[in-house]
C-alpha cells in the first residue's frame, strides 16, 4: 500500500511513501482547536437532492460501470434510509466512452431533468467532453475514477470535484515498482488522450529519476483496433519491462506482445486495464503487475455493495475498482446539501471541502448518518469515507491517497500484493 498526500512525494521505498500535508492544512488541524460552528442556517426545509449518474455501461471502461454504480446507489440507499432530513433522487445514465460517445445522450437528458450535480465520468477523456457544458449549466461534475493531472488547473468555477488521486501519485508508485523490481530499460504503451498521455508522463519521469531508462514508448487513438505497429516498436527495443496505459485494448495487445517475445509476467497495468480477466486474455498474465487507486476495502461493506447490485443487477460484483469513490461522492454531496441546507450546485460546492475536511476544522465522523447528526446539531462534519480521509483542497482534489500493488495468478486473476 502506498499513501501519499496530494504534493508530489519522493522515491517509494518498499513500495510505500508517507507525505506531509501541506502546511495551511496542518495549521487549521494543530494545536487542540475545538471544532468551528457551522454557518448552514437555523431554520430548515427537507431537501430533494437530484443527482445522476454519467457511468460507463458501454464501451472500453464498461468493466468500472458495476462497482461505481453500485457504489452510488448504495450511497442513495442509506442516506435516504437514515432520515435526516434530505432525500436523493437518483437517474442513472450511461457515460460510454469517447468513441460511443454515450454521454451526448446522457448529459443533455440529465441536464434537461434539473440535477444539482452528476457522477461521472470514469474516464478523464470523457469528463472533458462535457464538464464545460455542465459548468456553464452550472451542475456539479463529481467523478469517482477521474485520474488526469489537468483538472487540477480546470476553469470549473469551483464546480468539479474528484475522489480519485491524479496520476501524479499513480505514476509515482508505478515508476517506483519498476525500479524496485529490478527493471532497467522499459518500453511503454499508452493511449492519446488524457489519461494516457498523463500517465505515461509521471511514469517515464519517475523511472527515469530512478536510474531507469524508456528504450522505446508508442501511442494510440482511442477507437483503433490495429495494434501492430505499436508492439513491433516495443519488441525492436527489447525491454526487461512493458508498461501499458491502456483501457479494454490490452486483450489485444498481450498476446501480440507475447507472439513478439516479450514476457508477460514483466507486463505492467494501471488502473484503466487492471481488471480480472480470466479467459478474456488468450495468453497467460502470471507474474504481471498493475497498480490502481483505493484502500483495502472492509468486509462489511463490501457485503452491502454486493448486496444492492445484487437487488439491481440480478449478479454480485466481480470488480470493486472505485466503489468506494463512488460511494464517498454521493455521501459527501449529500453532507454538502445538508450543510449548505440547499440543493443549488454553487452552494452545495461551497460546502463540499468544509464536509471532507479540506478547512481544518470539523469533527471526524465515518457515516452519512454520524456527519449528519453533526450538522444538524449546528456543528462542522469532517467526514472520513472508505475511499480514505480525502481532505479536498480548493482545487477539489483529495489530499491523500491509498494506491493498491495487485498481482496475477495463473487464471489471470489479480490479488492485491501492497
Amino acid at each position: 500500500m502506498s499513501v501519499f498526500t496530494r504534493s508530489r512525494a519522493g522515491r517509494v521505498i518498499g513500495g510505500v511513501a508517507v507525505a506531509t500535508v501541506s502546511a495551511i492544512l496542518l495549521a487549521g488541524c494543530a494545536g487542540g482547536s475545538t471544532p468551528a460552528e457551522s454557518s448552514a442556517p437555523a431554520d430548515r426545509e427537507d431537501l430533494t437532492l437530484k443527482v445522476g449518474t454519467v457511468l460507463p455501461q458501454t464501451g472500453s471502461l464498461s468493466y468500472l460501470g458495476p462497482p461505481e454504480e453500485a457504489g452510488a446507489l448504495l450511497a442513495v440507499k442509506e442516506v435516504n434510509e437514515a432520515a435526516k432530513g434530505i432525500t436523493i433522487d437518483l437517474t442513472r445514465g450511461d457515460s460510454g466512452d469517447a468513441d460511443n460517445k454515450a454521454f451526448e445522450t446522457t448529459v443533455p437528458k440529465l441536464q434537461s431533468e434539473g440535477v444539482s450535480a452528476m457522477i461521472g465520468a470514469a474516464a478523464s477523456g470523457v469528463t472533458k467532453l462535457f464538464l464545460d457544458s455542465n459548468v456553464s449549466a452550472g451542475i456539479i461534475t463529481f467523478s469517482p475514477a477521474n485520474t488526469s493531472p489537468d483538472f487540477t488547473t480546470w476553469d470549473d468555477n469551483g464546480l468539479y470535484w474528484r475522489t480519485a488521486p491524479s496520476d501524479l501519485l499513480q505514476g509515482e508508485v508505478l515508476g517506483n515498482l519498476l525500479a524496485e523490481d529490478g527493471h532497467k530499460n522499459i518500453g511503454i504503451i499508452y493511449q492519446n488522450d488524457a489519461y494516457g498521455t498523463g500517465l505515461f508522463g509521471v511514469v517515464k519521469e519517475v523511472f527515469e529519476s530512478t536510474g531507469g531508462t524508456v528504450v522505446a514508448e508508442a501511442s494510440y487513438n482511442d477507437g483503433e483496433g490495429q495494434f501492430d505497429a505499436q508492439v513491433q516498436t516495443i519488441a525492436a527495443a527489447n525491454p526487461d519491462a512493458v508498461v501499458l496505459i491502456t483501457f479494454d485494448q490490452f486483450a489485444t495487445i498481450a498476446p501480440l506482445l507475447v507472439n513478439a517475445g516479450q514476457d508477460a509476467k514483466n507486463f505492467y497495468l494501471v488502473d484503466g486495464n487492471l481488471k480480472q480477466w480470466g479467459s478474456q486474455v488468450a495468453v497467460s498474465l502470471e507474474g504481471a503487475k498493475g497498480t490502481t487507486p483505493g484502500p483495502v476495502l472492509e468486509d462489511d461493506f463490501l457485503e452491502r455493495l454486493n448486496a444492492v447490485w445484487v437487488e439491481t443487477a440480478g449478479a454480485e460484483l466481480s470488480d470493486l475498482s472505485y466503489a468506494a469513490e463512488s460511494y464517498d461522492a454521493v455521501i459527501l454531496l449529500a453532507l454538502a446539501s445538508l450543510a449548505a441546507n440547499s440543493t443549488d450546485a454553487t452552494e452545495i460546492a461551497g460546502k463540499l471541502q468544509e464536509v471532507s475536511g479540506g478547512s481544518g476544522d470539523g469533527e471526524k465522523c465515518t457515516s452519512f448518518s454520524e456527519c449528519a447528526d453533526i450538522i444538524l446539531d449546528g456543528g462542522v462534519a469532517d467526514y472520513d469515507g472508505y475511499s480514505g480521509p480525502i481532505t479536498f483542497d480548493e482545487n477539489g482534489d483529495p489530499t491523500e491517497a491509498t494506491i493498491g500493488i495487485f498481482q496475477y495468478g495463473a487464471d489471470n486473476t489479480h490479488s492485491r500484493i501492497n
